[in-house]
C-alpha cells in the first residue's frame, strides 16, 4: 500500500519486461526508479547468496511476505526497513549514485491529487 497518492508501488509504472529487469513509464515518478534499483540490488545479492525470501526474512527479523512484496516492486521500503535489510545481507541495496542520473527539476514532482 502506497503511503501517500505520489507514491504508487514501482511496480504499477512499468510498461515493458519482467520485474526487476523492467522499462518505466515516461513519467514515473523518482520513487519507481529507486524502487527497481533497490529491487535490483536486492536480487542480484540474494542470486549470489542463493538466498531466498524466507532466508533474508531469518537474517533480518522481518517476515518473507514484507521481502517479496519489496522484490516484487509491490511496496516503497521505509529507511528503516532498508537499513535492517543492508545490515542483515552486508551488502549496501541503496541506490546512492541514481540521483545523478535525472536534471535537478524531476524532484519537483507535481502534488497529490486527491
Amino acid at each position: 500500500m502506497p503511503r501517500s497518492p505520489r507514491h504508487t508501488a514501482p511496480a504499477d509504472h512499468v510498461v515493458h519486461g519482467l520485474w526487476p529487469d523492467v522499462t518505466l513509464a515516461p513519467g514515473a515518478p523518482l520513487t519507481a526508479h529507486y524502487g527497481v534499483a533497490l529491487a535490483r540490488r536486492l536480487a542480484d545479492v540474494m542470486t549470489a547468496r542463493s538466498l531466498s525470501d524466507r532466508a533474508v526474512a531469518r537474517l533480518s527479523g522481518m517476515s518473507h511476505n514484507t521481502i517479496g512484496r519489496i522484490a516484487r516492486g509491490e511496496v516503497l521500503p521505509d529507511l528503516g526497513t532498508i537499513a535492517r535489510l543492508e545490515v542483515a545481507l552486508q551488502a549496501s541495496l541503496w541506490p546512492s549514485g541514481l540521483w545523478n542520473t535525472f536534471p535537478p527539476e524531476s524532484s519537483q514532482e507535481p502534488p497529490p491529487r486527491f
